[in-house]
């Protein structure tokens, strides 16, 4: 493999408007691109809106691509009606019904896979201890690690029944922030074996049930790696990835945030952050930044045979994760039927009754 096809994989980009842009189509043709991630932008025309689009991105190539969103539930939910309107996970959680928590996140991956879409951006897998986390909140299942990992494995696991990708996120635990790694670069002071016990306790159980995606964090974790966010630190990317058993696909959060952008080139950023064991990477809005990160793997990849090999290991965990994808490209019957349909109403008719009046 030439280095821009075994890069390529390993970017992931967002763009504006409701169709696929000419020079994206040709960047997924091409290999330069792995796929890409939708926001509310890109989906407000509704279920035939998105499934035209999502047709669009599957047409690119022969092998799934990855065509993600952050369909969570609660305030982060990119779609709305008529797809199923689930409540915050700490609402979920709080009703005590593991698997009820499966069938809802059945139905929402049924719903996201029949609009073409293969992977979602969750289950959030943090633990929010701090009670003024400007970010996380009610995303989170819980402030206990026990509840987050119950519940993050029985969302995981009904997602990747209905044929999707899961991501657990933040890696390794954005639950004990009082920054927004959107705007600010968080730092986390609490000793290893907190750490251990608490932050990483749902990774851990969502790695051991098979979650297929681990998203990082932009957070710092003074015990684990004092200078560097979790995403551009080995100690986090390679070696606690190794440490709790996952051997899925580790994904950036988007490299435009500030948390990263702020203090480092999206050249910079991207090397970095492969180097440290990320598999893939979100560069969620500017083309111009996404080719200019997939140019600096490549310059790298060139220059340095042990970064090449960890190129070449990264393309391979991307795409093994996108055949085993039994999602396809969607048609219109499908999703007449399954957005909206009886499953989905079954498990809203139940949301409700547990919510009451």
């Amino acid at each position: 493999m030439g280095a821009v096809s075994t890069c390529g994989p390993l970017v992931v980009g967002g763009f504006s408007g409701a169709s696929l842009p000419g020079k994206l189509d040709r960047a997924l043709r091409e290999g330069r691109r792995g796929g890409v991630v939708l926001f509310k932008q890109n989906v407000d025309g509704g279920p035939a809106q998105v499934a035209a689009l999502a047709r669009e991105v599957h047409a690119t190539t022969p092998l799934a691509p990855l065509i993600g969103i952050d369909q969570e539930g609660g305030r982060v939910a990119r779609m709305r009606a008529p797809l199923i309107d689930v409540p915050p996970m700490r609402v979920v959680a709080s009703w005590n019904d593991v698997a009820l928590a499966e069938r809802i996140a059945r139905a929402v991956g049924s719903e996201l896979a029949a609009l073409g879409f293969t992977i979602d951006f969750a289950p959030v897998l943090d633990v929010n201890t701090c009670a003024t986390n400007p970010v996380i909140g009610d995303r989170a299942f819980a402030s206990d690690a026990p509840t987050c990992a119950r519940f993050g494995v029985a969302w995981l696991r009904g997602l990747q029944a209905a044929g999707l990708l899961a991501t657990g996120k933040h890696f390794p635990g954005h639950g004990d922030t009082t920054k927004d790694s959107h705007v600010d670069l968080p730092v986390v002071d609490q000793p290893a074996g907190r750490l251990e016990a608490l932050e990483l306790l749902p990774f851990r159980a969502a790695a051991e049930a098979g979650v297929a995606a681990l998203m990082t964090a932009h957070v710092v974790y003074t015990a684990i790696d004092a200078e560097r966010p979790a995403t551009l630190s080995p100690a986090v990317c390679t070696d606690l990835r190794r440490k709790i058993g996952f051997g899925g696909v580790l994904i950036s959060d988007d490299l435009e945030m500030q948390a990263v952008a702020a203090r480092w080139s999206v050249e910079e950023a991207a090397v970095q952050a492969v180097a440290a064991g990320c598999d893939a990477l979100l560069v969620c809005w500017s083309d111009e930044k996404q080719e200019r990160a997939l140019e600096a793997l490549v310059r790298e990849s060139e220059r340095s045979p042990a970064f090449r090999s960890r190129c070449e290991e990264a393309s391979a965990r991307v795409l093994e994760a996108r055949r085993r994808i039994a999602v396809r490209a969607p048609d219109d019957d499908t999703v007449a039927q399954v957005v909206g349909g009886a499953q989905s109403r079954a498990v809203a008719d139940e949301i409700a009754r547990r919510l009451g009046p």
